[in-house]
């Protein structure tokens, strides 16, 4: 079969946005600095192109594959353009519901070599709320009813409510609330790392079960759970880390040239008059677990205080979002409902792929930053 290629920008905006910028060099990243503090800021765009790459070494029959796209455009990303190469069908498509986009390439049963390889282009930025400000606009009734809903994974009724009551007792404004289930995460939660992948996101069970070590799909979950229980609207962001800190923490890194195991997920809760604001406080129970070669157990470690402090409002810009899908149903699939989206996907007549496994499955995700 001929191979394919496509490429295509996400609007005019973005299309005059990418034709600006400058001849492609790709630059070499720089050694992570010694850790000494951890304040991200906004203002200092970087570019990046992030290719994925599947091949699928013993296909059996009919073979899909589905890749996430980078859909998220906003005051900390810029979604630009997109490239693609495949020996199968492909389609552009995506969720109905949310709007996450994907890349669809299908394989018949005679293509014994099946490979699709994308390329997205994005800008990304750090961010770093401003306390003192309060001037963002406000946001639309339903967006707002829409992120205060529950998921499949994500209650917000029984356990979960009832913690999140616990936990935002005396608590008079979203702010506060959002400052209480941000304590409360780093206090009770923790990193556990035998759990695959990013976890699972099953707060219901970590909470009836008592059982609170998780990664970050279940941590930032849990945390976006108990928001919504007591009404304050917030919403798990699917990624992956591209570069290393700036900071030089080892654990808030990506490896540009082999990014296995760099999903992240983050979040955002929206406060009034400070528009939808980062957080991560995954992220703070990594560092408290992996950074060092002791598990710190307190937030005034030095390690872990400045990224405490950071990461309730901010995040760094060495990390591209992907979406903030749940429940989705992949077009043309005959599996399961994804509890979300941000790991290659792919399915045969032996059924679903192990996208935690990324030998097995045989991709391969890389970033090279522009300058």
């Amino acid at each position: 079969m001929t191979t394919v290629r496509r490429s295509f920008l996400k609007s005019s905006a973005a299309a005059a946005m990418a034709a600006a910028l400058p001849s492609l060099n790709f630059a070499q990243t720089a050694p992570a600095p010694s850790r000494s503090h951890f304040a991200p800021q906004s203002g200092a765009w970087r570019t990046f192109d992030v290719t994925t790459r599947v091949d699928i070494l013993k296909p059996q029959g009919v073979t899909k594959v589905w890749l996430p796209i980078p859909s998220v455009n906003s005051d900390y990303q810029h979604s630009l353009g997109n490239s693609f190469s495949s020996n199968g069908s492909t389609l552009l498509t995506q969720d109905g519901t949310d709007g996450a986009k994907m890349l669809y390439a299908e394989f018949p049963a005679s293509e014994t070599k099946p490979f699709v390889e994308l390329t997205s282009r994005v800008q990304t930025q750090g961010r770093a709320i401003d306390w003192s400000q309060k001037t963002a606009p406000a946001e639309s009734a339903d967006t707002l009813r829409y992120f205060t809903r529950p998921t499949v994974l994500i209650p917000t009724d029984g356990i979960v409510r009832k913690t999140a009551l616990a936990a935002t007792q005396g608590a008079k404004t979203d702010v506060e609330k959002a400052q209480k289930l941000y304590d409360w995460i780093v206090a009770n939660t923790y990193r556990e790392p035998k759990v695959r992948g990013c976890g699972e996101g099953d707060i219901k069970t970590m909470l009836e079960t008592g059982n609170l070590g998780g990664k970050c799909a279940d941590l930032n979950a849990l945390f976006v759970g108990l928001c919504r229980s007591v009404g304050v609207p917030a919403r798990d962001v699917y990624g992956i880390r591209l570069v290393p800190s700036a900071f030089g923490y080892k654990e808030l890194s990506g490896n540009p040239g082999s990014l296995k195991g760099a999903q992240h997920c983050r979040s955002e809760v929206y406060l009034k008059g400070y528009g939808w604001v980062a957080m991560d406080p995954a992220d703070v129970a990594k560092v408290m677990r992996l950074e060092t070669a002791d598990w710190i157990k307190t937030t005034t470690n030095p390690v872990v205080a400045p990224v405490n402090k950071a990461l309730f409002g901010g995040w760094e810009g060495n990390w591209m979002a992907y979406n903030t899908a749940h429940d989705l149903a992949l077009p043309k699939s005959t599996g399961e409902k994804l509890g979300f989206f941000m790991y290659p996907i792919a399915e045969n007549a032996a059924g679903r792929f192990d996208s935690y496994a990324p030998d097995d499955f045989k991709y391969q995700i890389t970033a090279k930053e522009i300058v």
